[in-house]
């Protein structure tokens, strides 16, 4: 017989291990589903393709529970989205070959006539006649031209001057006309070249040394980062005109990326970040590189000083502007979309409802969008539609939160998107703000190109150099102007701009283009 003691003693030991194999239960289940992303991640597709009642308020939270009509109406809604998704399988159609356009080519013409029957010169001897022809087609290439481009000045004097001593004559030359870079053999079309083949067509340096080789002339690796550096360091000034232009924005949207940058101490790479930064109402885009860190003090010195609208994601960097005076944080509901779409495999049935919640808000941006709203219009149809979903999602996050575990991805996926709330339901009260932040991960995909073809960034100034070529081109995109003719032409005009001290805004990719249309009218 065990004493009072000894059971007491014995109780106490069966709860701690019931409490400890429910922690440990609980630490399973939380490492399958890590398992789960972790070979998602790798080995499958991450595709998503699958508030007060004055909203100016934005007094979310209020603890009122979803009744039991309208769980009813939500599950219902849910099964109904699922049926169709269902019944819109589509058998895929045999792929039609589509003709090539090729109306904007040249057309070189090479006439055969039967052996025998053409003079010295290729015309047609008077003994036959031509009763018809047959025209075939097919599409060359011609390498890419390498050539040398000189310059001869002359030196002239008047006649006049001839008779007179030579300290006395007056020489006449053309001034030396102004070059991108001084000292440097390359003209602005092949800097140009170098700059759109490394970063629009993400090529390593070692690729582009081959295609000029192809070309006849050979180039050292050491030479062209050299004329590459000097060439990005002439559109410095532009890269800081730029980012002035987008802080300046009443609206942006801001987001972050991995660079790998080679740590040379080390001599291994280390993981840095490319800030980005987009004017949400012009499209501009600018990339900003400080030492290849993601801390709070980074974002702070890069937007400290802007007032305006921000949108973000939940990255907690972000967190210290919605204390700053004259900011406005807006959220990213794509950001949280993708947390349900994690959790699908874990938690089907709950994930897929707060899915569909969040796809009845794209509904609405979609139908907007097809029918032309215009700004005002837009907002007045989030605040009468998009609002009440909301509200009503609130209350589900309320009392699903209740039956998940909270370190399970689902758990993990209602605590973002609740303490987020606030945040992301701002974008109702303004018509210009986006309901996502998927313009900017647009603009930041070239980031991931890059890494997966010259791999790193050789140090932290390559890192620079890269963030202002990428924020020219992505606007050049942008602004739907030709990343390499305006390279070229700012390349070889820019040296006029200093020289004269002319505006260097009227360089900028989207006045850049203004002013050629005017021109070209």
């Amino acid at each position: 017989m065990l004493t009072e003691e000894q059971e007491k003693a014995l109780l106490e030991e069966i709860e701690t291990l019931r409490q400890d194999k429910a922690m440990l239960i609980d630490r399973i289940a939380s490492l399958e589903q890590s398992l789960y992303w972790l070979r998602k991640r790798i080995f499958g597709r991450m595709s998503e393709k699958s508030l007060p009642l004055d909203p100016n308020q934005l007094l979310l939270f209020s603890k009122e529970e979803m009744s039991s009509m309208e769980v009813s109406r939500m599950e219902g809604e849910v099964r109904k989205s699922e049926e169709e998704i269902t019944k819109t399988i589509k058998v895929k159609e045999k792929p039609v070959r589509k003709p090539l356009d090729t109306s904007s080519l040249p057309v070189e013409v090479v006439d055969l006539y039967p052996e025998g029957t053409t003079d010295a010169e290729g015309r047609l001897k008077d003994d036959f006649v031509e009763i018809g022809k047959e025209e075939s087609s097919r599409l060359e290439r011609i390498p890419a031209k390498v050539y040398i481009l000189k310059t001869v000045r002359h030196k002239v004097i008047r006649k006049s001057d001839m008779e007179k001593y030579p300290e006395e004559r007056k020489i006449l030359i053309h001034p030396l006309p102004p070059v991108p870079v001084s000292k440097c053999m390359a003209g602005a079309s092949v800097l140009t070249d170098i700059i759109i083949g490394k970063f629009m067509y993400h090529l390593p340096f070692y690729r582009l040394i081959q295609q000029y080789r192809e070309s006849g002339i050979s180039i050292s690796e050491s030479t062209m980062c050299g004329w590459y550096e000097m060439a990005v360091e002439r559109l410095r000034p532009l890269y800081s005109l730029l980012k002035q232009k987008i802080l300046s924005s009443e609206y942006i949207q801001v987001d972050e990326s991995v660079i790998p940058v080679m740590d040379n101490e080390k001599h291994k790479a280390k993981k840095g970040y490319e800030w980005c930064v987009r004017d949400g109402i012009t499209g501009d885009v600018m990339f900003h590189y400080d030492g290849g860190s993601r801390s709070g003090k980074v974002a702070i010195e890069l937007l400290g000083c802007y007032r305006g609208i921000m949108q973000c994601d939940g990255y907690a960097a972000y967190e210290q502007f919605e204390r700053m005076k004259g900011i406005t944080l807006a959220g990213c509901w794509a950001h949280v979309r993708r947390k349900y779409v994690d959790a699908l495999e874990e938690n089907r049935t709950l994930a897929t409802q707060a899915i569909h919640y969040i796809g009845k808000l794209y509904k609405i941006e979609s139908d907007a969008n097809d029918t032309g709203l215009t700004t005002e219009e837009r907002k007045e149809k989030r605040i009468s539609e998009a609002y009440p979903q909301i509200l009503e999602f609130e209350k589900w996050l309320q009392d699903t939160y209740l039956k998940v575990l909270p370190k399970s991805r689902m758990g993990k996926a209602i605590e973002y998107t609740y303490s987020l709330l606030p945040r992301l339901s701002r974008y109702v009260n303004d018509g210009r703000i986006e309901i996502d932040n998927n313009h900017i991960e647009n603009a930041i995909r070239p980031l991931a190109l890059g890494r997966k073809n010259y791999l790193f960034c050789g140090n932290d100034a390559s890192a620079y150099r890269a963030a202002i070529v990428y924020s020219l081109i992505a606007t050049c995109k942008s602004a739907e102007v030709d990343p390499r003719i305006w390279m070229e032409d700012v390349l070889s005009k820019i040296s006029y701009y200093e020289r004269d001290e002319k505006n260097m805004k009227e360089l900028l990719p989207r006045n850049w283009a203004k002013s050629n249309q005017t021109r070209s009218e």
